[in-house]
């Protein structure tokens, strides 16, 4: 952020509306400036600070507020505004994205844009395995992410009844709205697995 106002570029930094967002705003040092967010941003942001979550001030990021604020300003929003014209109003700018998805190198390749950070609140593969043995359950349904993959990890090597659970809704990734569910190839989730030290 401060070197993109050295350079007079606005900041927008892409993370989900629903947590993700309001824990980098929380998690963010003495503002650089003003920080403008997108209004399903926004609109969850009220709800935390009603519920007592200490959150910086925000603007909302409107046409006038994008001028005012053009080069000095942070704008958070969720990744599915990426590719609209909304985003237009921010010019010149630079792109950031915050996901546990930027360790997954396509996805770092194809989506990040300027800048990609690695931020999760999810488990990974171990934790999930650890989860699903502590709970005991003879039945599990998966859903949102790598479904397949895991409902045949646990029927091969747990012995259980576990199947995919469809999600009847698109979720904020940083492909959504190409068409696709992977952020990589097979391959390239293997490799990131194998690196993080997952299980085979």
């Amino acid at each position: 952020w401060s070197r993109n106002r050295r350079d007079g570029r606005t900041s927008v930094l892409f993370s989900y509306a629903l947590g993700k967002a309001q824990r980098r705003l929380a998690g963010l040092p003495a503002a650089d400036g003003p920080i403008l967010v997108h209004g399903a941003v926004a609109r969850l942001n009220e709800a935390y600070r009603a519920a007592g979550v200490h959150l910086p001030l925000t603007l909302p990021a409107t046409v006038d507020h994008a001028r005012v604020h053009r080069g000095t300003a942070l704008v958070v929003a969720p990744p599915s505004a990426a590719r609209t014209p909304w985003i237009r109003k921010f010019a010149p700018f630079s792109t950031a994205f915050a996901s546990g998805w930027m360790q997954v190198r396509g996805t770092r390749r194809r989506r990040a844009g300027d800048q990609g950070f690695i931020v999760s609140d999810h488990a990974d593969w171990n934790g999930l395995v650890a989860t699903v043995r502590d709970s005991g359950a003879e039945r599990v349904w998966v859903t949102h992410g790598y479904c397949d993959m895991f409902v045949r990890w646990l029927r091969e090597h747990e012995g259980l009844d576990a199947a995919v659970l469809p999600t009847p809704w698109r979720g904020e990734r940083p492909d959504e709205g190409d068409g696709t569910d992977d952020p990589g190839t097979d391959d390239e989730v293997r490799a990131d697995a194998d690196a993080a030290g997952a299980e085979p």
